[in-house]
């Protein structure tokens, strides 16, 4: 059985909008609920939430389905998708749900459940609660007496942000360090920037106003030329973008130049081999990572493990080989030592930690590699399938053939938007743009 609601990163779509709406979350929160109920105790699921209108609306469809089922439902409010997975280990929860599309605009919404290990559910688990949403629904109401109770807890911000400080080593601070913070004006506006504070930061905050329309708009990771502009501005030492739910980041440099994903992996692999301290003998990545990351890992003695996109797949390729470093060049960094999922503020507290220690500007730490040229474009489509067309196929192996061994190419749906994916990889650019520009093409003209 195939998922037809769940796609990489939980169920995700148009607010108001099939799948998101409130009747689909009631049944997922009930689904969940019955599927997570597994003993005679009260059972209890805790819910955060970004800065989204809608998530007024889907959060109470939430509770009104697992409390219906008799689970006891905890409200964080505003929340970063990884506080709540480390909450719900701390509170001993059965599940861990955030309302949240990430890094999308904010008419889309999403829903990411969470085990009781703080893990994102497996593509098993997803389809087994497809099932009871489908049939059995009904056979799972709890008696009047065995409802469920839902609570606000007002201190969830003020204990992940305690959980964030107790990452960064306890011998240095940020003392003297100007830092610029975008928080894309998401779940991490509150909890982002006092970290960074109460670690002795001077902290200049951007996308700290959510109205819940203004979540990832033209600011965050996806839009960081905002954050390396105020760098530029403010002569600040170091900046910092996190998506809507502060699960991904991007950074800047003091002179503003970026620091992607693979970046930062390259960085934190080196400083965690130095100190004996990365396993696996190397780090997951994607079949997205550049290809200079893979060179530099081959000369430090370390191995690149390509992943599917998205962070759980790159979480289960890091579980089978032992692998401590893990993530996406997009920002999504999973540092297992701390976290059970991408957390952009602790994979950031982790490259400051090094530019702290080793008394260096940025420009001269974060940039470990020279990257291949890499050209990425999306195109958008309404209807079908645009990759099984025999015109998309024949251009992507004529752009195969005309690279010849000297790069690479990757086509891909992605999967939580309308949206083809197409990258390619070389030591020219100017060639490898031309292949991208030919294959787009091609999509576009069987997706008209």
């Amino acid at each position: 059985m195939t998922r037809k609601l769940f796609g990489t990163d939980g169920v995700r779509g148009l607010a108001n909008s099939f799948p998101m709406t409130p009747q689909i979350a009631m049944k997922v929160g009930m689904a969940a609920g019955r599927l997570f109920t597994r003993g005679d105790y009260r059972h209890r699921v805790v819910i955060g939430k970004d800065t989204r209108l809608s998530g007024y609306m889907i959060e109470p469809a939430l509770v009104a389905g697992f409390t219906s089922v008799g689970m006891d439902v905890f409200q964080f409010g505003p929340l970063p998708s990884p506080a709540v997975a480390m909450l719900t280990r701390s509170l001993r929860a059965d599940l861990g749900v955030m309302i949240s599309a990430s890094h999308n605009p904010y008419h889309d919404n999403g829903i990411k459940l969470f085990g009781p290990d703080g893990n994102k559910l497996s593509d098993e688990t997803e389809r087994k609660i497809e099932a009871l949403m489908e049939n059995g629904l009904e056979t799972g109401l709890a008696d009047p007496a065995k409802l469920g109770r839902a609570k606000r807890i007002d201190d969830a911000q003020a204990r992940y942000i305690e959980y964030a400080k107790r990452t960064f080593p306890k011998n240095l601070r940020l003392e003297g360090m100007r830092i610029v913070i975008d928080c894309a004006n998401g779940a991490a506006y509150k909890v982002a920037p006092e970290v960074l504070w109460e670690l002795g930061a001077e902290v200049i905050k951007l996308g700290v106003d959510p109205n819940g329309f203004n979540i990832n708009e033209d600011c965050g990771s996806t839009a960081p030329e905002a954050m390396a502009a105020k760098v530029r501005e403010t002569r600040a030492d170091f900046g910092i973008a996190l998506d809507g739910d502060a699960d991904r980041v991007v950074m800047a440099d003091e002179e503003g130049r970026i620091i992607d994903g693979d970046q930062i992996l390259a960085l934190i692999a080196r400083s965690w081999q130095s100190k004996q301290t990365l396993n696996g003998g190397g780090v997951v990545g994607t079949v997205m990572a550049n290809m200079g990351l893979e060179r530099f890992l081959d000369s430090k003695g370390l191995k690149l493990v390509r992943a599917a996109v998205g962070d759980r797949y790159v979480l289960e390729e890091m579980r089978k080989g032992g692998f401590n470093v893990g993530g996406e060049q997009s920002g999504h960094i999973i540092l297992s030592n701390f976290s059970t999922t991408g957390d952009g503020l602790i994979a950031a507290l982790q490259v400051l930690a090094v530019i702290a220690d080793e008394g260096k500007p940025a420009s001269n730490i974060a940039h470990v590699f020279d990257p291949l040229p890499q050209v990425l474009e999306n195109v958008r489509f309404k209807n079908g399938t645009p990759l099984e067309d025999m015109r998309v196929k024949s251009s992507i192996e004529a752009g195969t053939a005309q690279l010849n061994g000297k790069g690479r190419i990757l086509v891909r749906k992605s999967g939580t938007e309308p949206v083809i994916r197409v990258m390619a990889e070389g030591e020219d650019e100017r060639e490898i743009r031309a292949v991208v520009r030919a294959i787009c093409g091609a999509i576009r003209e069987v997706a008209a």
